[in-house]
This record gives structure tokens, C-alpha cells and sequence, in this order.
């Protein structure tokens, strides 16, 4: 493993979470807040840090899976760390490991919070809370390939490793230029909703607010009761609408930029995706029409919502859906663990891996039926390698392993099983809210230390997708034999 590269590297995005900060130093001193002097002091150490550790002399710059696994999982935690000062010095979140879990739990996308009064706390905070989401939906170290223009064909390790799906790979020959297309894509597309936004009438502040999480699937809200504080239908329906989107697989859009619009319902993935959608929301409507809401479109509005906020991991809420009937609740349950689609900014096991999953299921049912035929899974109309199908295989149980523990764990406090199993499903999947305690209008505020610890740690696996994570932990991967 080349220590040294992987050091400088992290140098970089150090540097690069600086920059990122300055937005909200600038609300801060606008709005006169003490989070100013948190800010400034937290930019200072990292560019103090950054600049450091990026001078290191390196004996070559080559870089291989295993040393880009380990930027990402070392840049992501630290990276959190770092983003938890301005909560830590300021005071409005006084302990680290509740800053901390706040932090990760922005540059994760999740949105699960331990604030209990979170118009209290100030604008550039809030901002600086929220912006870790656009942040991290993209991802920071994609972000760095992007600005660096020192970004080699090695560097599609770091983009493998940290982009979320099965098989991320380059839209053009050039990895920072398919950096550059990604969050060109990406700027292109927070900034309609943000001007859609203004038109329907939230406040400028709000709208960037509400964009970011909604583009980064994060779900953070500078409200108590998050989007539905504002109980504005035309509101709702541009979040729903841009949930859905940045849902979808980004390289679809790509194809749509060069006229290829056929290549959305070409996509199987999308189709399965969009059906899953469509389906939930007749379920929740017919499940919730008489008995939560008396109006077929009150139903259709709230369900909408909803199941474009679970699917899609960004976990905004108009309504307190811990009060629907135990059959819509269950259908948001399986959307938590399904989640988007590969590519996207979303997070769960991605739709993609489910297709596969059914897909070899069925392929083994037919086998036993007629045991001499061969039989080959397909996505696309393309041979799926045994290969990939295995690594689908793997990571489903790696996930499943990761959130049976993990709960059991979380269990050792003593709260009631759908809190305790949600509290996870959700944070591993990167949603936010779950049910009970943690549910929309709750928060992970009564928490015990050792969940909160718990819980960031399968926050981070669940945005790197777990392997970056096990590298860091296998012996061999620190030799500095590169294979």
C-alpha cells in the first residue's frame, strides 16, 4: 500500500472541506452569530492540517484499489471529524460524540438527527449542516477529482470505492473529466430546484437549505417538523419530484445530454425503480384513504411524499407517518432497505442489487425444475458474469450480517424492537428517520453513547458500501506489496 500517496491525498481533501466551509462562514458573519469563531478556527486547522500532510514527498504515484479504498475510508472519517468541530466549538452540540454522529450523519446523506430544537441553532450551522449533504451525495473525493486537475487514471479507484452501486465506472475516457460531467449534472440540477423552490414561495435561505438535502438524498431540514412545517402542496411536489430524480442513475442523464432519452426505459434497473414507486404509493393511498385521511388526495399527496423521501434515502417528512396503519409502515420498512438506484445519490442496497438478487433466485428455481438447461442472468440484454453475481450475493449478506449485529447491539439499551431494528435499517441505509423513537418527529437524542457509536460506525458502512471499510481492517491490505 502506498502510505504516502494515500496520506497527501487525504491532504487534498482536507483542504478541499476548507473551501467547502466558507459559505457558512460568510452566513455566520452575516447574520452575526457566534458560530462565526467555530467556523474560522475549524477552517483554520484544516488548511493548517491540509497544506501539511499534501507536501509529502511521495516515491511513486501510482494508486491501486486497495490504496483508494482506503482514501475514501480514512478521508470519509476524517473528514467527520473535522466537520464536527463548528457543532463541538460553538456549543451548540457541547459533547464530540454527539457532534460527531451529527456530522457523519450529513456527509453520509442520512439525516438522522440528535437535536432536539433545531430552529435554535444558527443559520451558518444549519447551512454548514446541510451543505454536508450535497457534499456527500456526489461524494467529497469525487468532488477532489473533479477540482484537482492532477486526477490520473489510478483515481477510478477512488471513484469505484466511493460511489454508491455494484459496477461505477467512467462516462468518458478521462477520470477527472467524468468528475467535472457528474457534478456539472449535479450543480445543473440543485439549482432548478432551488429557483423552483423560491417560486413556490419559500424564503432564499430555506430553499438552499431544502436543495442540498434533497439533492444529496440527506434530508436535513432548518425546521422541527421538517418540509411539512410549511404546508405548501406546491413545495411538496418539487421535493417529490426532485427526490425521484436524483434517485436515478446519473449516467441516464448523461445519455439524455447526448439525445439518448430511449436509454431511461431502456434501463432496467429505472423501470424497476419507477414500478417499485408507482406500486408503493397505490398501496399507502388505498392502505390510509378512510381510516388516516378522509380525501383521496390528501392520501395520494402525503403517500407521495413519502415514499419518494424512504426510496430515494433522503427522509424528509410532511407527516408523522409512525401514525399510518402497520401495513404502510411495513411498506416504508422494505423501501428503507431497497432504496434508489446505483449511480445515484441515493443510498440501501440500490435497486440494481435486488433486480440481480430475484433474478439468480429465479434462475436457481429453474434449475431444479430442469436441471440439464443452462441458464444465464441478464440485465440489459447483457450476460451478468458469475463474478458480479457473487459480489451481489456477498454484500447482500455482508449488509444483512452488518444490521443483524449492529441491532443487537443497539438492543442492549432496552427500547422497543421496531425502534431499536429501524434505528438501524435506516442509519445503515442512509434514511434518516425510522420508526417509534426515531421516527419523523423523534430523533436519536436518547440514545446511549454506545448506539450513537454504533450507529455512525453503520452510517459510514452504508455510504462506502462496506468493503472500503473491511480493507482498512485486513492486515494484508497495509503491505507494500501491491497486487
Amino acid at each position: 500500500m502506498n502510505i504516502r500517496l494515500i496520506v497527501k491525498n487525504l491532504g487534498y481533501v482536507l483542504v478541499i472541506e476548507a473551501a467547502c466551509m466558507l459559505p457558512s462562514l460568510l452566513v455566520s458573519l452575516a447574520c452575526g452569530q457566534p458560530d462565526f469563531t467555530a467556523f474560522l478556527i475549524t477552517i483554520l486547522l484544516l488548511i493548517a492540517t491540509g497544506m501539511a500532510i499534501s507536501r509529502i514527498r511521495v516515491e511513486h504515484d501510482d494508486l491501486y484499489t486497495r490504496d483508494g479504498f482506503a482514501i475514501v475510508a480514512l478521508g470519509w472519517l476524517l473528514i467527520s471529524v473535522f466537520g464536527a468541530l463548528p457543532f463541538l466549538f460553538s456549543g451548540a452540540i457541547p459533547r464530540f460524540i454527539d457532534a460527531f454522529f451529527e456530522s457523519v450523519s450529513g456527509f453520509t446523506t442520512t439525516g438522522s438527527t440528535i437535536l432536539t430544537d433545531i430552529e435554535s441553532v444558527p443559520k451558518g450551522l444549519l447551512l454548514w449542516r446541510s451543505f454536508t449533504h450535497w457534499i456527500g451525495g456526489m461524494g467529497v473525493l469525487v468532488l477532489t477529482l473533479a477540482i484537482l486537475p492532477s486526477a490520473k487514471a489510478g483515481s477510478l479507484h477512488i471513484m469505484q470505492a466511493e460511489s454508491p452501486g455494484p459496477a461505477p465506472g467512467k462516462l468518458v475516457p478521462k477520470v477527472g473529466q467524468t468528475a467535472k460531467i457528474l457534478y456539472a449534472i449535479y450543480i445543473a440540477m440543485t439549482l432548478v430546484q432551488v429557483i423552483l423552490l423560491i417560486i413556490a414561495g419559500l424564503p432564499v435561505y430555506d430553499a438552499f437549505i431544502h436543495a442540498f438535502g434533497t439533492a444529496g438524498t440527506g434530508g436535513f431540514s432548518n425546521m422541527n417538523r421538517s418540509v411539512g412545517e410549511y404546508n405548501n402542496v406546491a413545495v411538496e411536489i418539487i421535493i417529490t419530484v426532485f427526490m425521484f430524480i436524483f434517485g436515478v442513475n446519473f449516467s441516464l442523464y448523461y445519455q439524455g445530454l447526448k439525445g439518448n432519452f430511449k436509454a431511461f426505459w431502456r434501463d432496467e434497473e429505472f423501470r424497476f425503480y419507477t414500478g417499485t414507486v408507482v406500486i408503493a404509493i397505490a398501496l399507502i393511498v388505498i392502505n390510509t384513504l378512510g381510516t388516516v385521511y378522509q380525501g383521496f388526495w390528501d392520501s395520494l399527496r402525503y403517500a407521495s411524499f413519502q415514499v419518494s423521501s424512504i426510496i430515494t434515502t433522503t427522509g424528509y417528512s410532511t407527516v408523522d407517518f409512525n401514525l399510518w396503519p402497520v401495513f404502510s409502515k411495513a411498506i416504508l420498512v422494505v423501501l428503507m432497505l431497497v432504496g434508489a438506484c446505483a449511480g445515484s445519490t441515493g443510498g440501501a442496497l440500490k435497486c440494481i442489487r435486488i433486480v440481480l438478487l430475484f433474478k439468480a433466485a429465479r434462475r436457481e428455481i429453474v434449475k431444479i425444475i430442469h436441471p440439464r438447461s443452462v441458464h444465464t442472468v441478464k440485465i440489459g440484454g447483457k450476460v451478468v458474469s458469475e463474478e458480479a453475481l457473487g459480489a451481489v450475493m456477498s454484500y447482500f449478506f455482508l449488509y444483512m450480517a452488518v444490521l443483524v449485529v449492529s441491532t443487537l447491539i443497539v438492543a442492549l439499551e432496552g427500547k422497543d424492537p421496531v425502534t431499536s431494528v429501524t434505528a438501524v435499517i435506516c442509519t445503515i441505509g442512509n434514511v434518516g428517520p425510522g420508526l417509534g423513537v426515531a421516527g419523523p418527529v423523534g430523533n436519536f437524542s436518547s440514545f446511549s453513547l454506545l448506539s450513537k457509536i454504533v450507529l455512525s460506525v453503520d452510517m459510514l458502512i452504508g455510504r462506502l458500501e462496506i468493503l472500503p471499510v473491511l480493507v482498512m481492517f485486513s492486515p494484508s491490505s497495509w503491505k507494500r506489496v501491491n497486487i
